[in-house]
């Protein structure tokens, strides 16, 4: 049995021999770092580490190595509330008499029934907040050939009163296949109430409702008698608020002055009863009135039918 001290002797003299030497072919002159700058060149840039590339990197572009969650110093563009509105003493108004002359101007060689006198009333009013829209009859109606559908019971009572009223279309299975056909041949629709969750079952909104035709009891489409509303929906129009401004055609081309003046008359006050029932924190008010027609620039109005010293007489825009 051997001892422990052979043994750790003879594991000395093989760990002496199992250890390697430097290769001769290798020198120490190949090692150093001035040989390898020197095989370079003299105009060669100099030689970066590493760690010092990156510092570089960092330091020209520091937005990308902002820490996260830092906060960004930019001012941001405050949204506007409110639509822009201009002050009405630096603009020319006129007259209706003036403004219905220089319409018919721009109006020469069209048909007296074709071009449309469009009225804009233009309010001081938020963005966000609730936008006026209703139906009104004037008393110098527009339009007078509207196609009217009527949505009720084909047999019913409710279907003759509106056939003898004018409607142009009445019952109820028919028209909803007209209509998922894309065949709609009216520009109002009426719903009697018995027929209401019938017209919502056949899925009449989808194609109804992008086209502002679908029937609501909001607008007053969905009645009782729809007999008792064609007198006056016919020759009547519906206006809306689309970004602080109501546009409606308000006469035709050969409609006296009287007849422009009566009929923007009640539209104006229509519009002002619409704004009394709004809630008391809106403020919305009138702030433009605009006359314009189909072909013509507008003209923002006074309030006053002429001038006194004015040589245009309302004989002259009358159309025999």
């Amino acid at each position: 049995m051997s001892t422990a001290r052979p043994c750790l002797a003879q594991l000395s003299r093989i760990c002496l021999y199992s250890t390697r030497s430097t290769p001769a072919s290798i020198s120490t002159r190949s090692l150093s770092t001035t040989a390898a700058v020197a095989a370079r060149g003299a105009n060669a840039p100099p030689m970066e580490s590493k760690a010092s590339k990156l510092l570089k990197k960092a330091s020209t572009n520091p937005q990308k190595n902002k820490k996260k969650g830092a906060e960004v110093s930019k001012k941001k563009k405050k949204t506007r509330t409110a639509y822009i509105q201009y002050d009405q003493r630096d603009l020319e108004q006129f007259t209706l008499l003036e403004a219905m002359r220089y319409i018919r101007a721009f109006e020469v060689g069209q048909k007296p029934t074709s071009a449309k006198y469009e009225m804009a009333l233009k309010f001081k009013s938020q963005k966000n907040g609730p936008v006026v829209r209703n139906r009104l009859r004037l008393p110098h109606p527009v339009k007078t050939d509207l196609r009217i559908c009527v949505i009720c019971p084909p047999d019913s009572k409710y279907a003759k009163d509106a056939i003898a009223a004018g409607a142009s279309l009445v019952g109820e299975d028919d028209i909803f296949e007209a209509v998922k056909d894309g065949r709609i041949e009216f520009d109002r629709c009426l719903c009697q109430t018995d027929s209401l969750d019938k017209m919502n079952k056949a899925g009449m909104g989808r194609v109804l409702g992008p086209r502002q035709l679908m029937p609501s009891t909001k607008l007053g489409t969905v009645v009782k008698d729809p007999a008792a509303v064609l007198k006056d929906l016919i020759g009547g129009a519906e206006y809306r608020e689309k970004l602080g401004v109501v546009r409606m055609a308000v006469g035709q081309l050969g409609f006296t002055p009287e007849e422009m003046q009566r009929n923007i008359k009640a539209f104006i006050e229509h519009v002002k009863r619409d704004l009394n029932h709004l809630s008391d924190r809106i403020n919305k008010e009138l702030a433009e009135v605009v006359l314009s027609s189909t072909n013509s620039p507008g003209f923002p109005l006074s309030g006053q039918f002429t001038k006194v010293d004015s040589t245009i007489t309302p004989r002259d825009l009358s159309t025999s």
